[in-house]
């Protein structure tokens, strides 16, 4: 053991038992006491994994001596454990199922083969709002879900009953990141006689909402979480990290939704993308922490990596509440204040910069129409809408549809709304804004009021707790009456499964070109990404959601103008039926009870009778259906042997795609929506499907025949060889132009290598594993670019893909290459270390050569050893192998 690691062990007694843990203050003390708890725990992270090859003393330096200023130094983080949805967790799943295949195909023992530290997937993301509006919506969706998704989840019961260290939370149970607020979150873990702050990544970019129960958390792409489930640090950029210091408390008339949104905007434009945000101030003290979690779900829409809030009394408080067990909150309390990691409020911590927020500056505000960031007064948005309608979409004159529907006859208009939805993590975890929404319902029904006829109305809770509470209080009665049922316990419309709109308002915003809206409690509302039919989204509270359903429109001043009328003609005003804060926290204390929470998670991992009646091989190899267009056994463990192939040096390669600055992860992996003519929509009509039953790239992830096809195949990309934008490469010496995946397949026939030329920022954007592992399945051996996006960097070599750079001030172009030449690189096959210079040599078809140096963006030793290996994923199974 090291000196660092073996100085700073230290004992502590609890409750008759005494555990480990490693001590920051014996590292230094006063320095320590300077730095953000964000990288406190960062650095114990380090600390307690140091073993002088993936972490080191220099990575324990970098923390300790952590300095205001950006520093260009990698970190490793290996986090306690992993939070996933079920979109990303499939493909996860299938990896895992198709090494432990693969281990099996050796003759060794598969069910040896498990996550190294525990898995939590959360079945969220597939529920859509097909039906809405009564009773029977909610068993209605569920059912609907089920059908659609069978093959899906017949793997992740599979995983749940099959592998160790992996637990899932089935369909109907509540959204990933209020679970994970709720339930999963321990603040500290005690495991094998160590005690270690609770820290996870996430396979979903809203992850960092648990930050505000005190634990370091963030989204990642599959393939790094991957590689924390096998036991692999991740690695990222040292990071700077923006104090962020509230004053005040929110006023009666506002929600923390509008404090959220508010914060959304201020700290967009101060600029925190891939930096951490961390909280402080007196105003902290004012908040609880699902008002903390408000704000740290938003992350994503910040930029920041995490928005993190140290614990306090006021975390103690909600474990209590969400009844964690008395001893689980004695020890979260003492090992944090035996460890530096206890917020008094006291504290003298330099931050990289600091953005002071007053809460009492608020007024009720939403954020649209197309970015999180856009935020609009509440009193604005009238006049803002009308602005839009004229400049955006040049409505001198208003479009309408006369709609005659169930014996009501109505005028749908540019600036309607027709889709009002309670939904997402966001808001739904938090009670104070969900028993406002159902306060105010109850005042609107007894004034009279009802939603607008052209509304699609939906309630999707974030856990059965809600419910709960909002039966208790008879609220969800109230809620009923306005047609905000319960349809679901998912993202549902934040993430676009809002469903159809009803058939007759359908036609009527497609006949009259209408420009109409949507209001939604959620986190996002880019365009087109509620619904393509609707072109204007606001995100806004759940009180103010109900609100607008109300008055049908997004075309007014709702301070001012009134909601509509009581049965004897006067005007009802949203102050009429705004409750006070008063109302909202006696509510919540009559109603938001201890073993609510007890009964909905004694019993989180049953599922419904849906759930129990699947009927799934519990063998230690999953049993792949040999006909599912959905799931396939991953190709990337296929006859392995136990030692790596010696690696070789790249030769006579060909460019498959010669491709420009700012290449995205959107370009290069499959998303959305297929045509019957692509690669992907011609494979699964030779498979049987239907175009009608194609579903999306998304859906298909656990197949890779169907991902691979939509690598590259994106509409908007440009490649310099081909002759046409879009998924197409230009086929050398034959000159053949055809789809990406067509061309890859002709050169694996002769077994001719593959690379891809690129500009600046090659892989920015959501860091999506199918970008690198479509990557890998084409063939490509190697991307040599200006510069890389980190993340997708690190994916690259994750699958054994050689990242190389130009040397500063030249590229492609200024080389003179036109994407035709073979090339060959040199200096892989021969002590291969980190950030070796390689040389490059490309012969044009007119025999001219030119010779060129580049950076292999291979950054440590664990990153050699990985490529080494042709991923991660093969380095860990080789490891499984050599140690049976």
């Amino acid at each position: 053991m090291n000196n660092s690691k073996a100085k700073c062990i230290k004992q502590l007694s609890l409750q008759g038992k005494q555990y480990h843990y490693s001590g920051l203050a014996e590292l230094d003390a006063d320095k320590v006491a300077k730095l953000p708890f964000s990288i406190r725990i960062l650095l114990e992270n380090v600390l307690r994994n140091h073993d002088d090859f993936s972490i080191t003393q220099e990575h324990i330096d970098t923390l300790l001596n952590w300095s205001p200023e950006p520093v260009d130094k990698d970190i490793p983080f290996k986090p306690a454990r992993i939070l996933m949805q079920d979109f990303t967790g499939v493909p996860a799943v299938v990896d895992m199922a198709s090494l432990r295949a693969e281990y099996v195909r050796h003759g060794k023992d598969g069910e040896k083969i498990n996550p190294a530290i525990p898995v939590d997937l959360v079945i969220d993301h597939s529920v859509q709002v097909d039906f809405f509006g009564t009773d029977a919506a909610y068993d209605k969706n569920v059912s609907l879900e089920f059908e659609r998704n069978k093959e899906r989840y017949e793997l992740l019961k599979w995983a749940q009953k099959g592998l160790k260290n992996f637990t899932v939370v089935p369909p109907g149970m509540g959204i990933c990141h209020q679970v994970n607020l709720e339930y999963l979150a321990q603040g500290v873990i005690a495991r094998d006689g160590w005690l270690f702050p609770d820290t996870l990544v996430g396979t979903d970019s809203h992850t960092p909402m648990v930050n505000g129960i005190g634990v370091i958390a963030w989204g990642v792409g599959g393939i790094e979480a991957e590689a924390a489930m096998l036991g692999q640090p991740i690695f990222f950029t040292c990071p700077e990290v923006i104090g962020l210091k509230l004053t005040g408390s929110i006023p009666d008339h506002c929600t923390a939704t509008d404090m959220v949104l508010s914060i959304t905007k201020v700290l967009r434009d101060k600029g925190v993308v891939g930096k951490f945000v961390e909280v402080f101030g007196d105003g902290l003290d004012s908040l609880s922490v699902t008002d903390r979690a408000t704000i740290s779900n938003m992350s994503p829409e910040f930029g920041c990596t995490v928005t993190y809030f140290p614990i306090d009394d006021r975390t103690l408080e909600y474990m209590h509440t969400t009844n964690r067990t008395p001893a689980q909150i004695e020890l979260v309390e003492k090992y944090c204040k035996e460890n530096l990691l206890w917020r008094t409020g006291k504290e003298d911590i330099t931050y990289s910069s600091v953005v002071e927020f007053d809460l009492n500056s608020l007024v009720p505000t939403v954020s649209g129409p197309k970015r999180p960031q856009d935020k609009v007064l509440v009193k604005n948005l009238g006049d803002t809408v009308t602005t839009l309608l004229d400049n955006e979409y040049h409505r001198q004159t208003l479009h309408s549809e006369q709609i005659s529907h169930n014996n009501q006859e109505y005028t749908l208009s540019d600036g309607h709304i027709v889709i009002a939805a309670i939904t997402s993590c966001t808001n739904t975890s938090n009670p104070a804004v969900m028993i406002g929404a159902g306060l105010l319902a109850r005042k609107a029904v007894e004034r009279g009021l009802s939603s607008q006829p052209w509304v699609k109305t939906s309630l999707a809770p974030g856990s059965k707790v809600v419910t709960q509470y909002l039966t208790r209080s008879g609220l969800n009665a109230d809620l009923d009456a306005l047609g905000f049922y319960n349809v679901g316990y998912g993202c549902t419309s934040c993430i676009g499964n809002s469903g159809p709109l009803p058939e007759h308002i359908a036609n009527a915003v497609d006949q009259g070109e209408l420009v109409v809206a949507s209001v939604l409690s959620g986190n996002r509302n880019f365009e087109a990404r509620v619904h393509p039919q609707v072109k204007m989204n606001f995100l806004m509270s759940p009180m103010l959601v109900v609100a607008y359903a109300l008055v049908g429109r997004v075309d007014l001043n709702l301070l001012e103008d009134p909601l509509g009328t009581d049965p004897n003609g006067n005007p009802v005003f949203l102050k009429d039926i705004w409750p006070s804060r008063d109302e909202i926290v006696q509510t919540i204390h009559d109603c938001l009870k201890q073993e609510d929470f007890q009964q909905v998670y004694d019993v989180i991992f049953d599922g419904s009778t849906d759930w129990q009646d699947l009927e799934v091989d519990l063998s230690e190899n999953y049993q792949w259906n040999e006909s599912s267009t959905y799931i396939k056994q991953a190709p990337f463990f296929d006859n392995l042997t136990v030692e790596t192939k010696t690696i070789t040096d790249i030769e006579d390669a060909r460019v498959l795609l010669y491709l420009g600055d700012s290449v995205t992860t959107d370009h290069i992996s499959p998303a959305g929506s297929f045509k019957p003519e692509t690669a992907a929509g011609r494979y699964l009509q030779e498979q049987g499907v239907e175009p009608v039953d194609f579903n999306s790239y998304g859906s298909r992830r656990g197949n890779h025949e169907v991902m691979m096809r939509g690598t590259f195949a994106n509409v908007r990309i440009k490649n310099k060889i081909a002759n046409k934008e879009g998924g197409f490469s230009r086929h050398f010496p034959s000159d053949k132009v055809d789809t990406v995946f067509d061309t890859a397949q002709a050169y694996a026939k002769d077994g001719t290598p593959l690379i891809v030329l690129a500009g600046k920022e090659y892989g920015s954007g959501s860091s999506r594993d199918w970008a690198a592992k479509g990557t890998f399945l084409l063939g490509i051996k190697a991307i040599i670019a200006e510069s890389f996006e980190r993340i997708h960097r690190s994916n690259l070599v994750g699958m054994g893909i050689a990242p190389l750079v130009f040397e500063e001030g030249e590229n492609a172009e200024s080389l003179g290459l036109d994407g035709s030449e073979t090339f060959s690189i040199t200096g892989l096959a021969k002590d291969l270390k980190p950030f070796k210079m390689l040389d490059v040599k490309a012969v044009h078809p007119s025999g001219k050569e030119t010779q060129f140096k580049v950076k292999a963006r291979l950054d440590s030793a664990i990153e050699i050893e990985y490529y080494k290996n042709d991923g991660i994923l093969q380095y860990v199974l080789r490891q499984y192998l050599k140690d049976a």
